[in-house]
């Protein structure tokens, strides 16, 4: 695809989880835990937690009797665990969950995000406050940020339009010229169907969902965005 015009970008908007943040991470403690399983439970759980975010916007569409994401990415992580047969005791399954305040950063987020600097980059994600603002923290990716926001302000989760409202809202801008980076491709989608210039991280080399127009420009790493985003 060709490289949509970066001069009319005038901000960056970015997915935490599985973009700046490797929710995989988790394997090790997983398998600390549940020896022999720690792969195949951390991507059911990821797996779960996705599709009980799009159920709950689904069932509850205007924000009410709506759990927010620390609770949906328990109750995944309970569903992956009774697939998988493991029984693990409450200590274990809050470590599991709290794994979640402290994920490794990829080892290009920090670069990719000081190379779009002095434009402002800011997190729009499923997550609540009280979890990505330690995560943030944690990782030292905050030198780089200038704000978080959480769909809880919107009461729905992604790909809503509402969630995506949020960026215009809080940067001022017009969708055309926000930046929106995901590596989830129904994200990335969602996004440019609003009206964002969207850039899908495709790590994996996978194929383009077909549930809406594609990304405006689709690329390997994190750390190919600032050369076709200068």
């Amino acid at each position: 695809m060709s490289s949509p015009s970066s001069r009319s970008i005038q901000a960056f908007v970015f997915d935490a989880y599985g973009t700046l943040f490797d929710v995989h991470s988790v394997i090790t403690l997983a398998e600390t835990l549940a020896a022999g399983h720690g792969s195949a439970l951390s991507r059911l759980w990821r797996t779960k937690q996705l599709e009980y975010t799009w159920l709950s916007s689904l069932m509850n569409p205007d924000g009410e009797a709506r759990d927010d994401f620390a609770a949906l990415t328990a109750r995944a992580l309970d569903y992956a665990l009774a697939s998988l047969g493991i029984d693990l005791g409450a200590g274990a399954h809050a470590q599991l969950c709290d794994a979640y305040l402290a994920l490794s950063p990829f080892p290009d987020a920090a670069a990719a995000l000081s190379g779009l600097a002095p434009r402002p980059r800011w997190i729009l994600s499923n997550g609540t406050l009280a979890m990505l603002e330690p995560l943030v923290r944690r990782s030292g990716l905050g030198a780089h940020l200038d704000g978080v926001l959480s769909v809880d302000a919107a009461g729905i989760f992604k790909p809503s339009p509402r969630v995506y409202q949020l960026a215009v809202d809080a940067l001022r801008l017009p969708p055309s010229q926000i930046g929106f980076v995901s590596s989830n491709c129904w994200d990335a989608i969602g996004a440019r169907s609003f009206g964002f210039t969207t850039f899908w991280i495709n790590r994996l080399g996978a194929p383009a969902d077909r549930h809406g127009t594609p990304p405006d420009l689709i690329i390997d790493t994190l750390a190919d965005l600032p050369s076709v985003a200068v």
